[in-house]
């Protein structure tokens, strides 16, 4: 009975042993076939400087609707479609104008961009002065009569002691958001919020914005000022603050069009009504190319269903790939493919989201129950030769959360976040900023942990 006991266990050991070995060797294929011959990059380099920034409603969005559609089609998927949605039309117009004035005819021009959303300022556009406030509190403190027909000026920057720079974005993120409601409710005529960015630059970062239930009469121009620009115009209201600040932008909000989800699939050949998601957002900021948010999220997206068509990996569930429209500026992209999935009855086992730059890999932050966070956290050495060292608990994106249900796992890639913030919304968010290499680690990384999704059934 014992030699029988011993035999299975020895049984079971090899059986385990081989498996790893099975399993360690498809992961070593997916990351050399990403690194050796990736589609990632040039994919990239067309989406960003063949195409460009784009803005959901804009000509650019469409092309890279028509893009994407046509590269997934060239790799033979079982299935290509494009999903209807209707998206805002926002116009950033002519590029914005702002100074600082000191005295008459004594001026200092400062880098500001407008606020997705944003309503213009007049033709001759605002000249005003200047109040400066760190947070909601401070200006309601304030109170109207400080506050009337003067320009509110939010200036709190990201907290750089926060290692998780989105923990830092998350804490200043609600001025750039809600400043215009909020200033136009005591009377100012306009704000103007320092960008979301941990550098001193000069490159001011755009990003959506909100008037929540003003009324289209109550709304005022919001605006965004480089953080070399805060810095400068705080330190001179500290001397003088009397001094008036100008600002010009003529943008404007259109009415609603139709834009697309670009979606692609591998068919699952054991379990087929078992879905699993990897996606990016195709819209971008129109200040630069959306190189790393999100077209690196796309291409890497794209770039997993190509690596198993290469390897030969055939899913036993059904891989699908989704390319969001209108993440930046609304969600509805994300909110039409969730509510045609539920229409549907579709089971989305798994859903993967690339939305944090193009960055070196670090590993992902997982929205699932205890249980399977735990399994997945017990594959950690398959991924310890590529140093991918984070299986936490946490968030996975904004296009794929809403997806979420009780029994299903939902991920997000989070690639080192430290230079993220440094091109998040602004001019410099371009193909130069983007390395090659880690753009593939990333691919590779995003696929491996699909095909252990995949492969053990969880």
């Amino acid at each position: 009975m014992k030699k029988i006991s011993l035999l299975l266990l020895l049984t079971f050991g090899m059986l385990h042993a081989q498996q790893d070995v099975q399993v360690e060797d498809q992961i070593k294929s997916i990351y050399s076939t990403a690194l050796l011959n990736g589609q990632s990059y040039p994919w990239l380099e067309h989406l960003s400087n063949q195409i460009g920034g784009r803005l959901s409603g804009s000509l650019n969005a469409e092309r890279a609707v028509e893009w994407g559609k046509e590269e997934l089609d060239a790799l033979g998927l079982d299935r290509v479609w494009l999903q209807p949605v209707m998206v805002p039309k926002w116009i950033r117009g002519t590029f914005e104008y702002a100074h600082i004035e000191t005295s008459p005819g004594n001026t200092i021009n400062v880098p500001v961009c407008a606020l997705g959303g944003s309503v213009a300022t007049p033709l001759a556009g605002i000249r005003a002065e200047v109040i400066e406030v760190q947070d909601f509190e401070a200006l309601k403190k304030l109170g109207k009569k400080e506050v009337e027909g003067k320009i509110v000026f939010f200036n709190r920057p990201m907290q750089a002691d926060l290692i998780n720079t989105f923990n830092a974005y998350s804490g200043c993120v609600d001025q750039r958001y809600s400043g215009a409601e909020e200033a136009a409710r005591l009377g100012a005529v306009a704000v103007i919020v320092r960008s979301v960015n941990l550098r001193l630059d000069d490159f001011p970062h755009t990003g959506s914005m909100s008037y929540g239930k003003l009324s289209i009469r109550k709304r005022i121009p919001a605006s965004a000022i480089s953080t070399n620009g805060a810095e400068l115009l705080s330190s001179m209201l500290a001397l003088n603050p009397k001094l008036s600040f100008y600002l010009k932008q003529n943008c404007k909000n259109l009415p609603d069009v139709q834009s697309y989800n670009v979606v692609g699939e591998i068919t699952g050949s054991e379990k087929p009504d078992e879905i699993m998601v990897v996606g990016g957002h195709l819209d971008s900021w129109d200040l630069g190319d959306g190189a790393h948010d999100d077209g690196a999220g796309v291409v890497q997206s794209m770039e997993v269903l190509r690596l198993f068509k290469t390897i030969g990996y055939q899913p036993k569930r059904t891989l699908r790939v989704v390319l969001f429209m209108n993440e930046e500026n609304g969600m509805r992209g994300a909110t039409e493919y969730a509510a045609v999935a539920k229409s549907n009855k579709e089971n989305h086992v798994f859903a993967l989201e690339s939305d944090a730059g193009g960055f070196t890999p670090r590993g992902f932050s997982i929205d699932s129950t205890p249980e399977k966070l735990a399994v997945i956290q017990s594959w950690e050495p398959y991924f310890e030769p590529y140093l991918i060292h984070l299986f936490v608990k946490g968030g996975s994106g904004a296009d794929v959360g809403h997806l979420k249900t009780d029994a299903n796992v939902l991920a997000g890639l989070r690639p080192d976040s430290q230079r993220y913030f440094d091109y998040h919304h602004a001019a410099n968010d371009t193909f130069d900023a983007i390395n090659k290499r880690e753009l593939e680690l990333g691919a590779a990384t995003m696929a491996s942990l699909v095909y252990l999704i995949d492969y053990f059934s969880l």
